[in-house]
């Protein structure tokens, strides 16, 4: 594979790292009882939240992951995650700055993970599964490692569609002749928006509902089934 013509710039790629590891880390923080983590916890939480969608992005491509070629990006996430744990501290109330947090960091890693892929020559559509994967891949790292259920797969807040939207939009604008630094910056702030309305205004994709019947029925014991007579 030839070298692109587009490369994410060092310091984009350490802000998003940056912001991903504070917002981890407050996430973290806020859990009581007996989930609460200590400091090397909240800490790894906080960096999985910042590397891991570089990690998955570059694996999906077939690269070196960045994070791994360059020293500043552990140094980076480390020092946000502690970063986030004072802020956790400083606050009493953490949902609305983490809910920011998030929209940002998921736009950032989708539209870095969207224009890298383009820039590599892969199709469009790849190009938004490769987008939308780095999106929500530290969060699904998160949630593997703190035992919870992992949050794109259950009702919620369009946490993968915001992602998906910002990277759509960046392929079409890219398509439409856009330069692919605007057109990520403009997909950061279309998956940014959709996400917090979403939150904001408490709107999620329809529950999923049992379409065989029969079959769940017979699995659970639930529903009585009524079967054929043997001489009919």
């Amino acid at each position: 594979m030839t070298e692109p013509l587009f490369t994410i710039p060092l310091w984009a790629d350490l802000l998003g790292v940056g912001l991903g590891g504070v917002q981890g880390a407050m996430f973290a923080s806020g859990f009581q009882g007996q989930r609460r983590l200590d400091w090397l916890g909240v800490a790894i939480i906080g960096i999985m939240i910042g590397m891991g969608g570089g990690l998955i992005r570059d694996i999906l491509l077939g690269q070196t992951p960045a994070t791994l070629q360059n020293q500043w990006y552990l140094v980076t996430a480390a020092g946000a995650a502690l970063l986030g744990m004072l802020l956790a501290g400083l606050f009493t109330r953490l949902n609305t700055a983490i809910v920011v947090l998030d929209a940002v960091v998921i736009g950032m890693f989708g539209a870095f993970g969207t224009s890298k892929a383009l820039a590599f020559g892969i199709p469009e559509v790849p190009a938004v599964f490769i987008g939308v994967c780095a999106a929500v891949g530290g969060s699904v790292l998160r949630d593997m490692l703190m035992g919870l259920p992992t949050a794109i797969m259950h009702v919620g807040s369009l946490y993968a569609v915001a992602a998906g939207a910002g990277c759509t939009f960046i392929v079409i604008a890219v398509a439409l002749g856009m330069p692919i630094t605007i057109a990520a910056v403009a997909g950061i702030a279309v998956t940014t928006v959709i996400r917090i309305l979403a939150v904001t205004f408490d709107v999620s994709l329809p529950e999923q509902r049992r379409i065989y019947r029969r079959k769940v029925a017979a699995e659970t014991g639930a529903i009585a089934i009524v079967k054929p007579s043997a001489d009919i």
